[in-house]
């Protein structure tokens, strides 16, 4: 629910109890004494989690109509993504998406294309009508806030109902709101020890709005088990990062008001913190029988 919603229906309990109580919430008595050390202590908490893999439903609503499918998600920082998306149901593959950072290939089994490209934000979002940059995808996906470059000074904190908003100001007339909930176990502790969520970020430039990610259901997760060779001739694949439990949340959802784009993912249960790598998990090859073509949006 966007922060304006939450503010009306607030608004609202308020009138009809006479205004008997505050609306939202009164933040934790320590606070965060700056913008950069909530994002620095929301950065600490996921510093566990390299990657994410798991399944979604994925529900897409663009001006072409609407879309259900499941997709097979990796993502590792610092932008390394793929994705496998199948026909619900039959489970029939429709095309795999892939980016290691630099190359982006696209294999459309519906199409019999396969698109090879550079790693930038219009080759990804053409597919997958995610129109963030791959590095802010894979961070979004593994619910951190993809920060825009500024400079000191250039951010402002503040207490907002039941959250913070953070507000960064950044070059080429470019803002970031950054909307972080501290984790309801946590009001009582130092600021320092504060767990805290990352609930939404809303990108704009020169006024308008380049993308808008709200994100809820935070779950812990816990870190992948190795790849094991059951015949015992491959050794094993350990996972891509440390033991960790950090949250995760299960529902993440992008819009884009230019082109009318709504994408609505939900992680289920089989999601893990720092998947085991097999090479080539970020590269594919071009199956026989398909056409490839360049693909760049300049």
């Amino acid at each position: 629910m966007h922060p304006e919603a939450r503010r009306g229906s607030c608004a609202s309990a308020a009138v009809v109890a006479v205004l008997a109580a505050a609306c939202g919430g009164p933040p934790p008595a320590s606070q965060f004494p700056s913008a950069d050390d909530a994002l620095n202590r929301l950065y600490k908490s996921y510093e566990c989690a390299y990657g994410v893999r798991g399944t979604a439903k994925i529900d897409l609503v663009t001006k072409k109509g609407r879309v259900k499918t499941d997709v097979d998600l990796t993502a590792v920082s610092p932008e390394s993504v793929r994705f496998d998306v199948v026909t619900p149901g039959i489970m029939s593959l429709l095309y795999t998406l892939t980016s290691d950072g630099k190359t982006f290939k696209f294999n459309d089994q519906e199409q019999k294309v396969f698109y090879v490209g550079p790693a930038k934000q219009c080759n990804l979002a053409r597919f997958t009508r995610v129109e963030v940059p791959p590095h802010a995808l894979v961070s979004v996906a593994r619910g951190l806030p993809p920060v825009l470059v500024h400079d000191a000074g250039q951010t402002t904190i503040q207490w907002d109902d039941d959250h913070y908003v953070v507000r960064v100001d950044s070059k080429h007339q470019a803002k970031q709101e950054i909307h972080l909930e501290v984790h309801p176990d946590d009001f009582d502790k130092k600021w320092s020890e504060q767990r805290l969520r990352l609930r939404r970020v809303r990108v704009e430039q020169g006024g308008n709005d380049l993308y808008d990610v709200e994100l809820d259901d935070h779950k812990p997760r816990k870190t992948s088990a190795p790849i094991v060779d059951e015949d015992g001739i491959d050794p094993d694949v350990p996972p891509s990062g440390p033991e960790c439990n950090a949250e995760l949340p299960h529902t993440i959802r992008f819009v884009v008001k230019e082109t009318k784009d709504d994408v609505l993912w939900n992680y289920k249960d089989d999601v893990f913190w720092n998947p085991p790598l097999l090479e080539g998990t970020f590269d594919q090859k071009k199956p026989g029988g398909m056409v490839e073509q360049f693909s760049d949006c300049q």
